[in-house]
């Protein structure tokens, strides 16, 4: 059992959260692409959901237990460093050790499932995603429930593309993933009074963004979570040759959080 400093004097079970992959757009040396696995290992009604499935988080879990078992797979946005490592899922669904394994429900932005189709009609077929996962999808400030936990999808500015952040709850601790995210409010109101922010800082500084913008600096990041109150923030997606701000935590692959 877990304390939980700030909050009350009661005894709180800690959500896990483990960092398959943080890598930002390009991979860091050796490393993973985004993915962020939740559980909660206190609870028998608890299951386990992976946010987002970059290149390279297949083979990181597979080094963990083989195949991965999971309940439900959320899908911020369609840029490959968040979803690529979905189509090796499918043929080891097909073809490996996935065929033993229950499908997990794959959460995905709104006419997600429309665009994975036409995907899997140039890669092989176009049902080939919904052979290997269960297709939902999600809509703006919705509350959805997935492997025993409540989260809710926000839209944020990522240059053009339709992107999202998560807030994932189990009833007492929340954490909020920021995704990829340019400067906006919405961001903070994601992050509202977090245990944990996960905010993605790619950037040097903000002005080497393009427009729209789709990216933070570390301090546009850490701007965020002041402004959100969130109670402990740690940076991702950010490049292993950009500096991390004195006395702030930067994630790494393997790392794991009790939020």
């Amino acid at each position: 059992m877990t304390t939980l400093i700030g909050r009350t004097n009661r005894q709180y079970t800690a959500v896990r959260v483990t960092v398959i992959g943080c890598s930002p757009a390009w991979p860091d040396p050796g490393g993973a692409h985004s993915g962020y696995l939740i559980d909660d290992p206190e609870r028998t009604d608890s299951g386990r959901i992976l946010l987002d499935c970059g290149p390279g988080v297949l083979a990181s879990l597979r080094e963990r237990e083989g195949w991965p078992r999971v309940d439900a797979v959320v899908i911020t946005h369609f840029h490959l460093d968040h979803w690529g490592d979905l189509v090796p899922w499918v043929w080891g669904t097909f073809y490996g050790l996935g065929r033993e394994q229950a499908h997990p429900e794959l959460w995905l932005p709104p006419n997600g499932a429309a665009f994975l189709a036409e995907i899997g009609s140039h890669l092989g077929f176009s049902d080939m995603f919904e052979r290997a996962f269960v297709p939902r999808e999600y809509a703006d400030d919705t509350p959805f429930h997935a492997g025993g936990f409540e989260v809710t999808a926000r839209r944020l500015p990522h240059y053009r593309i339709e992107t999202y952040g998560l807030r994932v709850a189990d009833g007492t601790n929340t954490l909020a993933y920021s995704g990829d995210s340019g400067p906006d409010d919405r961001l903070s109101e994601l992050a509202r009074d977090a245990d944990l922010f996960l905010c993605e800082a790619t950037l040097d500084r903000g002005i080497d963004d393009g427009v729209p913008r789709g990216h933070l600096s570390a301090d546009e990041a850490l701007a965020a979570a002041a402004a959100a109150n969130a109670r402990r923030t740690i940076l991702i997606h950010r490049p292993v040759e950009l500096p991390t701000p004195h006395g702030i935590e930067r994630a790494y692959d393997g790392l794991v959080l009790d939020v």
